[in-house]
């Protein structure tokens, strides 16, 4: 069987697969953006692993398996994929993700950043001798926006804190151990409004774009900080910039974005990340997209679609489904 790979995607992050994977596989590389051989490479392929798939890809007359790398299927036209071909998503990058939103949070109360600045040039300010106290973790509240996978495993590293979390999602109900309930979204802004912490950890589609948008900001505290590690287009990008810049919540944290630099081979593109800038605001820490991108991120990964290609290979069912095979989706009910 063949597996085909982007050559930009065949920088190393993928690089565990063919180690994993335990049934034969041949592996193909072709360049996306050179048409015939793209066509070609498809044409030959039973599994695609691409975070993309647009209106004008090729069509793959025998895959079977369209991989995403990643979780997130905004960039996926679904209409547009074979219908044969299973589309199924990996995980894992929760546990990264959540680690990164409990050190936000930490460097926010803590105020570790000025604590360090401030000592480099031999002034004791924050210290027991003088200067402000910085804060306490325990005891704050914290709202999350999307009770999913991210969600739940922030709440557990929050609770071990000793805050208080608190939830809204598409899908509500009982809570757990490390949160005290789920509620429907249509109870977002009472929720957000006790909030110290709002965690926006949804995926983008029609129906959570700019779901925290100026009225949202407007019943927030003074002091609430907004994090994003969802989708950057979940919260507005315009609301958000004002309510930091007119400091009518304490800041934010964000680390997904409005604007992305082209997929490149270039090491470090320098590329601003919103029409707005943030980067002149005090009260933002931002961070390109980096929460889920830990060392041990890709080995993960690659367990996931390795063991899926395994599964392919012996006709066993697939792990993250996101779309079945078009045939495999029961028909309507005639009216």
């Amino acid at each position: 069987m063949k597996l085909l790979i982007k050559s930009i995607d065949n920088d190393g992050r993928l690089a565990p697969v063919p180690r994993l994977v335990e049934t034969p596989w041949e592996i193909l590389v072709a360049d996306h953006t050179d048409r015939a051989a793209f066509a070609a490479a498809m044409r030959q392929a039973d599994a695609l692993v691409s975070m993309q798939w647009p209106r004008d890809y090729p069509d793959g007359p025998g895959l079977r398996l369209v991989q995403l790398p990643g979780a997130g299927t905004d960039e996926i036209d679904f209409d547009a994929v074979p219908p044969g071909a299973s589309v199924c998503n990996a995980y894992e990058h929760e546990i990264g993700i959540s680690e990164f939103v409990l050190a936000g949070m930490l460097e926010w109360v803590t105020q570790l950043r000025r604590l360090d600045a401030e000592f480099r040039t031999g002034r004791w300010w924050g210290s027991y001798l003088c200067g402000p106290r910085h804060g306490d973790l325990f005891g704050k509240t914290l709202a999350i926006v999307g009770y999913g996978r991210i969600g739940r495993e922030t709440a557990r590293r929050a609770h071990a804190f000793g805050v208080r979390v608190t939830a809204v999602s598409r899908t509500s109900g009982p809570g757990d151990q490390w949160c005290e309930r789920v509620r429907p979204m249509t109870e977002l802004l009472p929720v957000i409004a006790q909030a110290d912490f709002i965690l926006c950890a949804l995926p983008l589609d029609e129906s959570t774009r700019g779901i925290l948008d100026a009225p949202a900001f407007r019943a927030m505290k003074p002091t609430a900080v907004v994090m994003n590690v969802g989708r950057g287009a979940t919260i507005d990008e315009s609301a958000l910039y004002e309510a930091c810049r007119s400091r009518s919540i304490g800041g934010a944290i964000i680390d997904t974005w409005y604007s992305y630099p082209p997929q490149s081979t270039d090491l470090v593109p320098i590329h601003r990340p919103s029409r707005y800038p943030f980067h002149e605001l005090d009260n933002v820490i931002m961070t390109p997209h980096a929460s889920a991108w830990t060392d041990a991120l890709a080995e993960r990964r690659c367990t996931i679609i390795a063991r899926n290609l395994d599964r392919l290979a012996r006709g066993e069912p697939l792990l993250n489904v996101v779309r079945p095979p078009r045939s495999a989706v029961p028909e309507p009910p005639a009216s």
